[in-house]
């Protein structure tokens, strides 16, 4: 599930199966307006050299980037255990949690790594001798769950969070660039930085080939990112990855004007926007198909015109949040809205 919406703005994955692209190193450049990550490593700098590389600011936390590639990961969240894979470390993967779905590995299989299942104690973890923990919130590490970052620092474990996913730090809204900075100084923090540029360059690549939808005859097509919610929807609000996929499908998402990752709707105000598209984030605790049904069965909703020409587009969880399988999940967007035939 979303982890709970909060008062202060924060920012809310292409799929593990993607290719890396020949190891480059070329650094990373950062996007005029968007500052580069405080202290991010050097990508260029060579993990098995040795060399002490600078502390890259992680949610307010220093990491030291490890000096040799991370040999036993525990990946916490799918975006989590995606992004390891993405950087060539699946296999390194001594165990995942807190799935949110089937994680793949680099050849398109099933991830064959144990799993536990909701959120790890500190001793569970621990008990894995693990050298880097690496998880898609920042909540993985309360007292009551993995523990404190710092203190397992100072046990030998390399920690790292999702920057999108911080909330003990005011971040700005997400932009591509921040995310693909994110991929680098993760590949640098478990060393191997070089596979973490050749990420982001990858996806930067990706995101350059998708071909957003066309607009309507009365402009760009609207679009509702419907996440949650039964007493009232819990939707995609202007800050966060449901904002990003949407801007770059070419859809105007109908709640951009508010300035947080998620918001609740009222389900009178949901009809009151009137998307030309809804799209549905598939759970398996809360489905695309059970989704639908709530929106025909209330009345506020069951004539929207989305509803009633069933303009649905489906996107599995883990691509709500930010992660390598974000830019896949714009592709995947603009793909179905263009199959409507709306443009």
């Amino acid at each position: 599930m979303h982890a709970p919406s909060r008062t202060r703005r924060r920012r809310g994955r292409l799929a593990p199966t993607v290719a890396l692209l020949a190891l480059s190193t070329l650094a990373l450049t950062a996007c005029a307006g968007q500052p580069t990550p405080t202290g991010s490593a050097d990508p260029g700098a060579s993990g098995t050299s040795g060399a002490e590389a600078s502390a890259i600011d992680d949610c307010g936390i220093d990491v030291t980037p490890m000096t040799h590639p991370a040999e036993r990961i525990v990946a916490i969240k799918s975006t989590a255990a995606e992004l390891v894979v993405a950087l060539g470390l699946g296999e390194h993967i001594v165990t995942t949690a807190f799935l949110d779905g089937p994680v793949l590995s680099a050849d398109g299989s099933e991830l064959d790594a144990p799993t536990i299942e909701g959120m790890p104690s500190r001793e569970a973890v621990l008990g894995l001798d693990p050298d880097a923990v690496v998880a898609g919130w920042e909540s993985a590490f309360a007292p009551e769950a993995v523990g404190d970052r710092e203190q397992l620092q100072q046990l030998g474990v390399t920690t790292w969070v999702s920057p999108a996913a911080c909330w003990s730090t005011e971040v700005p809204p997400l932009t591509w660039d921040a995310l693909f900075g994110e991929f680098a100084d993760a590949g640098a923090v478990l060393g191997v930085p070089e596979a973490g540029t050749s990420l982001a360059e990858s996806q930067r690549a990706a995101l350059a080939e998708v071909e957003p939808v066309a607009e309507g005859a009365d402009g760009a097509l609207t679009a509702l990112w419907y996440s949650s919610g039964e007493d009232a929807p819990y939707v995609g609000a202007g800050s966060g990855a449901p904002q990003l996929v949407l801007d770059a499908a070419g859809l105007t998402n109908v709640e951009a004007e508010i300035d947080e990752t998620w918001t609740t709707l009222s389900w009178e105000a949901l009809a009151a926007s009137d998307p030309d598209v809804i799209v549905l984030v598939d759970a398996p605790w809360h489905t695309a198909e059970s989704k639908i049904e709530r929106l025909r069965a209330n009345a506020a909703t069951a004539q929207l015109s989305a509803v009633q020409a069933e303009r649905f587009v489906v996107v599995p969880f883990p691509m709500a949040e930010a992660g390598v399988g974000s830019v896949e999940a714009a592709a995947l967007v603009a793909d179905a809205v263009r199959e409507m035939g709306m443009e």
